[in-house]
């Protein structure tokens, strides 16, 4: 498994298989949304062939108000988050094709940075943050409106599967 500080492949056109998927992205932060992403995009990948790139991103606050302590890194934080994603979903044995990279910056803005270079990006529909009870989170709502690639996001199972005949929303929502 390779481990990288947020660098990525130059754009290269034909790097795009021609009836699947090559390099797919999949944004971590620790929620069971983003975890479920990560075993989904795991099934896409192994069944294309497709290297894996699990991204997490980090950055400080920047709220003047908002007391830090001096002893806290949150790029080692990113890097515990991608790690423990990754052991969830891999175990102890990850494939060379899976990638983690821990990124500074705005979740929406570096994912939407690496759709450029990826033919799929998945994410959960909802990370840590923001309100309960809405369908999208910003990362995923700002992904599906300005991703370079398709996008995948994954919904959690339980809610899709409360009633099947009803007008519950799907497991998976696509741009």
């Amino acid at each position: 498994m390779n481990e990288s500080q947020g660098t990525r492949p130059p754009r290269d056109d034909d790097r795009h298989h021609p009836h699947g998927f090559s390099r797919i992205v999949v944004g971590v932060d620790g929620s069971e949304s983003s975890i479920d992403a990560l075993r989904t995009a795991e099934g896409i990948a192994e069944a294309f062939g497709a290297q894996l790139h699990v991204v997490c991103v980090w950055t400080y606050p920047i709220s003047r108000y908002t007391m830090v302590p001096p002893d806290w890194y949150p790029d080692r934080d990113a890097a515990r988050t991608v790690h423990d994603a990754a052991d969830a979903v891999f175990g102890e044995v990850k494939p060379d094709r899976v990638h983690l990279s821990i990124v500074e910056g705005s979740p929406a803005r570096v994912l939407i940075e690496e759709s450029d270079t990826a033919d799929l990006v998945v994410t959960g529909s909802r990370g840590h943050g923001g309100f309960a009870g809405l369908l999208l989170g910003s990362v995923s709502s700002a992904l599906a409106a300005h991703a370079h690639c398709p996008v995948l996001i994954v919904h959690p199972h339980a809610e899709a599967r409360t009633d099947r005949d009803s007008d519950a929303p799907s497991e998976r929502t696509t741009r």
